[in-house]
């Protein structure tokens, strides 16, 4: 999967989307009109002076003397129309900002507005450790921040969804029926079919659909509120009651609403049905590639058809973000046509062409405790066995493709999981030790495992310069906490140290708002003790920077820039730091900078090597925030001419890689770890 056409994929998509909401709009302000024309005709019909006021006389009098008694109103009245465009505009438009304005809260609001209650990191039960687990090595792979994992504990259906804007601010959620039921192969297929959706970029499609779809279903539900409050109302008897007729008009007028609404309602689903279902497949392939095993995917569709309630949820918000949902989560009607998910039978196909339309009946409880560790998911599985026949080959390479070593070969693998690196990524976690384990999962210990990382290993006043920092600024408690990671963390290899962070991410993003900002002023008290700030640790800093302030408002990832020619600057301060962190060497950095010049051929003669005094922390720090807004292709060419900077002397060095991979997150593009 290529992250960055994925990406495009999805911006197209969004464009296609906002085209079938336009004639779905499109079609309620052309039936609301007509209503208008009726009721304003039959309206006519009662004598009552609120009915002919003098607004409506001048606005809809249509007879050369103005007597408006017995006449029909013509089919075309551009005022009323206008009116009626406007207004429905207006109330589609504000609705629809309103959902919005919920939906850029981010994926916890979501899962919280659907009764989710976060798995505690420190859980002690065995099905949530299995869970996190799975979550924690698939996001290792991917390159990603750890997202928080939801549990729906009253939901006993088999069923999940991802949820976000931003890799930074994603969940994963799932059902108690999932968690019970599920086997960790299952489970696992199941979370490989969730990230797909991240990866994709289907998130961010997904709560701009239920944005639109609700600012045509609040029409329909205005509709029915006017209804709801006229049902004691006493209607007039005779065709002169003035109050009658308003009564009636009013009436007339919450009917016309609510059909209106629920018509365009109707369609609004038709649009979120067919937009979900194709990327329902997509997600099911990716995930089987992801796993390498079609089996545990297959069996837990299987299970959602032998479970008598299968994947439907009771929360009555499941209707709202279905398209969001693993598997149809409230029931379809008119035949299937609001389907958000295609038929178990055709996804399980799909996936095992064997299937003989037999469901797996599943046991009610999965008893992880009498499982063995590697079962349960406690630990890291041995590497796989031989292939299934039924799993989709591994992609070739396609003519004149970068060499496996190369740089874009690794930028080609931004937003890639493959069983490698799913493998690769239990092999890190399985390396780490467990103190650092149990530190990234609290919010004590998490901030202080960050300033274990940056601690200086090769000057011992400066180290403890910083250690004093902390003591003065954290406690005595934390100055001993620290003393408890040292030994782990001097053994630390640096392909360690990203993921160790990733780990800690949802601790960090957890922190409150005061505690944060002491937080990060330590950081920056601690990096800055020695006079320097090295790439790395510039890197470290902005990616958890950059992490927790997308998770506190998701809604500002925007793309601002399409032009290379907007960034040459911008661009000119990440090669040069790059090319100034390879050598101390004035021939080896222009080398190197020439080397990543000349991957943009759109600049040249724009990018120039800055001197070490122009390229600082600070400049850097400018730059990466500005080429965070720009548009995936300058984000590709940018990664990529980095690598070669990097690569320039014929070495790849894992430092490098990794420096990379972390500078890449602080622009929203997830790389895996390097194998």
């Amino acid at each position: 999967m290529d992250f960055f056409a994925a990406e495009a994929r999805a911006k197209k998509r969004t464009g296609r989307l906002l085209i079938l909401f336009s004639l779905a709009l499109g079609g309620t302000i052309a039936g609301g009109y007509f209503a208008s024309v009726f009721i304003l005709g039959a309206a006519g019909g009662y004598g009552g002076g609120a009915v002919r006021t003098a607004r409506l006389h001048r606005a809809y009098s249509y007879s050369t003397n103005g007597d408006t008694s017995g006449a029909q109103p013509p089919l075309w009245q551009p005022q009323l129309f206008a009116e009626v465009a406007l207004g429905t505009l207006a109330v589609v438009g504000l609705a629809s900002l309103y959902k919005w304005s919920i939906m850029r809260l981010g994926g916890a609001a979501v899962a919280e507005s659907v009764g989710g209650r976060r798995v505690d990191p420190h859980t002690t039960d065995l099905a949530e450790r299995r869970l996190l687990n799975v979550v924690e090595e698939m996001s290792i792979a991917a390159g990603i921040p750890v997202p928080a994992v939801y549990l729906l504990g009253d939901e006993v259906g088999i069923n999940a969804f991802a949820a976000g804007l931003t890799t930074s601010d994603a969940v994963v959620t799932v059902t108690q029926g999932a968690l019970q039921r599920l086997t960790r192969d299952e489970l696992q297929g199941v979370i490989g079919h969730e990230f797909s959706h991240i990866l994709n970029g289907d998130m961010r499609t997904n709560m701009r659909l239920t944005a639109l779809i609700f600012g045509i279903l609040v029409l329909g539900l205005a509709g029915r509120a006017i209804l709801w409050t006229m049902r004691y109302q006493r209607w007039g008897s005779s065709r002169d009651n003035k109050s009658g007729g308003g009564v009636i008009l009013v009436g007339a007028i919450g009917l016309a609403l609510l059909a209106l609404g629920y018509i365009g309602y109707f369609f609004g689903r038709l649009i979120q049905a067919a937009v979900s279902r194709q990327r329902e497949f997509l997600a099911d392939a990716s995930s089987v590639q992801f796993t390498r095993n079609p089996e545990g995917l297959s069996h837990a569709l299987s299970k959602i058809g032998g479970l008598a309630i299968g994947s439907s949820l009771s929360t009555h918000r499941a209707a709202e973000i279905g398209h969001v949902f693993f598997a149809q989560a409230s029931p379809s009607f008119f035949g299937g046509l609001w389907a958000t998910h295609p038929p178990l039978t055709a996804r399980i196909l799909a996936i095992d062409p064997r299937f003989d339309g037999k469901f797996i009946e599943p046991p009610e409880v999965v008893d992880v405790a009498t499982q063995s560790f590697v079962q349960a998911g406690l630990v890291p599985s041995a590497a796989s066995g031989p292939l299934s026949a039924f799993a989709p080959p591994e992609a070739g390479p396609a003519p004149g493709a970068a060499s496996k070593g190369s740089p874009e070969a690794f930028i080609a693998r931004a937003g890639m999981l493959t069983p490698a690196s799913i493998a690769h990524a239990q092999d890190l976690l399985d390396q780490l030790p467990d103190r650092l384990r149990q530190a990234t999962r609290s919010a004590h210990d998490a901030p202080l495992l960050v300033f274990g990382l940056v601690l200086d290993d090769t000057d011992p006043a400066v180290r403890a310069r910083q250690r004093q920092t902390v003591a003065s600024r954290a406690g005595a408690d934390a100055v001993h906490t620290l003393d408890e990671l040292e030994p782990s963390l001097r053994g630390l290899a640096p392909e360690h140290k990203l993921p160790l962070l990733q780990l800690a991410l949802p601790a960090l993003k957890a922190l409150p708002p005061t505690t944060h900002a002491a937080f990060d002023a330590t950081l920056d008290e601690l990096i800055r003790a020695d006079g320097r700030v090295s790439i790395f640790e510039f890197a470290l800093q902005k990616l958890i920077r950059r992490a927790t302030s997308m998770s506190r408002a998701p809604g500002a990832a925007v793309i601002q820039i399409y032009s290379f020619q907007a960034v040459a600057d911008e661009i000119s301060a990440v090669l040069s730091a790059f090319a100034h962190a390879s050598s101390d060497d004035e021939r080896a950095v222009a080398a190197a900078f020439a080397a990543g010049a000349a991957q943009l051929r759109l600049l040249d003669g724009r990018l120039s090597l800055l001197p070490p005094e122009a390229s600082d922390v600070s400049r850097l720090d400018a730059a990466l925030d500005k080429l965070a807004t720009a548009s995936g292709p300058i984000k590709q060419r940018l990664l990529t001419a980095a690598a070669h900077v990097a690569a320039a002397d014929g070495v790849f060095l894992v430092p490098e890689m990794e420096l990379l991979r972390a500078v890449a997150a602080t622009l929203d593009v997830p790389l895996p770890p390097l194998g």
